[in-house]
């Protein structure tokens, strides 16, 4: 087994942990007044979607995308 072959696993929850506190936060921000920012609810949710896709094809083995 490659040295980066072993690490994979510890890499896969680093991003996930980093894409969906990312994830979280953007989708769920508000300014001071409680409207949304178009960006951020952007950014999140592209976020989001490498999050569901390392879950879903790395962590738990589902799918193949």
């Amino acid at each position: 087994m490659a040295p980066h072959e072993a690490l994979a696993p510890y890499i896969d929850w680093l991003f996930l942990v980093v894409t969906g506190a990312i994830a979280w936060h953007a989708i769920r921000f508000r300014d001071e007044t409680g409207a949304i920012d178009g960006v951020r609810l952007l950014f999140g949710c592209i976020a989001a979607v490498f999050f569901l896709k390392v879950l879903f094809e790395d962590i738990l083995g589902v799918t193949r995308f």
